[in-house]
């Protein structure tokens, strides 16, 4: 693959990227740099995992550096490259896998590293669903898991007691939630000009994404991108459709309501606005802190006319990718490696869940967390990773691998609120985006190929 098509739409960035340390610390010590877009309590995370790690041997020194959002942290990565002067290792948020796969030269696949190095990164380690996401089709890991999350189902158990329903019994499936919200509508909703009975962050990634994992729906031909950067959406079948036009039904009789794009709908939950609200796993440490009511978890209810038993949801969040450069070392991916390898550590890896509230991503980071009882001093913090382990992960649920995903979202986004508006129903919506979506993939396929 050519330099030039390192990712789709990086010939617009201008970022200059600052100059890194030298490889060789002044200490005799091999330096290898980390990039990341984590703020406030999550920085500190990443501060104290780079001292961890710096503190447990005597050869390598890693050097965490704050490079803005993820959008801002992956245009910076991608002029860095191109100026030869890369990071060791970016976090790259989970949407732009797709992109990343298609970076050749500029990236070293984890099964390439540990190759390379020596260094064992066992992918059977980590949750299915979570590796999924960022393997090949083969099972080779691309990167390294990192911050995961998944769509989980909050809900409000003071309104639930309000409004009659049992506040240890959250809907499980559609029909359930329907009923219970039209309920919520009547008996707590209707009681200020404020509240709804519910909502939904992320709605691309929680009510087709997720929904799509869940049923067993394929999201795009080719093992949802997988297998081939020729994929076709496929996001309009009738299951799709069906529950597309369920979520508008529920908005014209007032019982759901759209609060926005991405995370923007988060604060109607804990602000006590919305009864229920489908966002974030990760969304758990501003309830926690924000909520002055009782409330809980559940994973995302599933429709039983659809699937009889629900599979997986899908993640969020983040990975870790290994960079290139002109003068990099055998020495300096070694490093890297073995950087990697310390935070897939159990220990670490349990710590990184309970401080950050991501789901750890590892099978021995869950076990651990469970000896320690941490689930019964956190109660619910272990929803999300029931959701990402439940049901047999098939490729329709393992994650998708489509260049320019953000991109889709937003056409997703933008024919959705047209349906909101009565100016289309759900199939003629989800019709319109796929359509939109495919001259997408077209054109990211055609600039990886030439």
């Amino acid at each position: 693959m050519k330099r030039r098509t390192l990712l789709t739409g990086a010939a617009a960035l201008m970022a200059s990227p600052a100059v890194l340390p030298k490889a060789q610390a002044q200490s005799g010590k091999t330096k290898i740099v980390f990039w990341h877009a984590m703020t406030a309590a999550n920085n500190e995370e990443i501060n104290r995992i780079a001292h961890d790690f710096n503190a447990s041997q005597t050869g390598i020194e890693m050097e965490p550096i704050f490079k803005g959002s993820y959008a801002e942290t992956l245009t910076a990565a991608i002029a860095a490259w191109r100026a030869g002067q890369a990071p060791h290792l970016v976090q790259i948020f989970e949407v732009g896998t797709g992109s990343m796969l298609a970076a050749g030269p500029a990236v070293k696949q984890v099964w390439e590293l540990a190759k390379e190095t020596g260094i064992q990164i066992d992918p059977k380690n980590y949750l299915p669903a979570v590796r999924g996401y960022y393997s090949l089709a083969d099972g080779r890991m691309a990167s390294m898991p990192f911050n995961s999350s998944t769509p989980v189902m909050w809900y409000n158990k003071d309104a639930f007691a309000a409004a009659g329903l049992d506040p240890e019994k959250p809907p499980q499936t559609w029909q359930e939630l329907v009923t219970a919200a039209r309920t919520l509508k009547e008996k707590w909703a209707s009681r200020s000009q404020d509240r709804m009975a519910t909502t939904s962050s992320w709605l691309t990634w929680a009510q087709l994404e997720a929904y799509s994992a869940i049923h067993n729906l394929p999201y795009a031909t080719k093992a949802d991108g997988f297998e081939g950067l020729d994929a076709e959406l496929r996001l309009n079948s009738p299951g799709h459709v069906k529950h597309v036009q369920r979520l508008l039904d529920m908005a014209k009789e007032g019982t759901f309501k759209y609060g926005g794009r991405d995370a923007t709908p988060d604060p109607l939950f804990y602000t006590e606005k919305a009864a229920i609200s489908f966002c974030s796993s990760a969304t758990r440490g501003q309830i926690v802190q924000s909520a002055k009511f009782r409330w809980g978890a559940a994973m995302l209810p599933y429709d039983p006319e659809v699937i009889a038993s629900p599979n997986n949801t899908i993640i969020g969040g983040a990975s870790l990718w290994t960079m290139t450069a002109p003068k990099r070392t055998a020495q300096e991916y070694k490093a890297v490696a073995a950087f990697l390898s310390f935070i897939g550590q159990p220990a670490q890896d349990a710590l990184y869940h309970q401080h950050t509230g991501y789901v750890p991503v590892t099978l021995g980071g869950y076990e651990l967390s469970r000896q320690q009882n941490y689930y019964e001093k956190a109660p619910y913090a272990d929803v999300a990773i029931k959701s990402l382990t439940r049901g047999t992960v098939t490729e329709n649920s393992k994650g998708l691998r489509l260049g320019r995903l953000p991109e889709i979202r937003n056409i997703i986004y933008e024919e959705f609120e047209k349906a909101l508006q009565g100016q289309q129903n759900a199939k003629q919506a989800l019709d319109s985006a796929v359509a939109r979506g495919n001259v997408v993939l077209r054109a990211f396929e055609k600039s990886v190929k030439s």
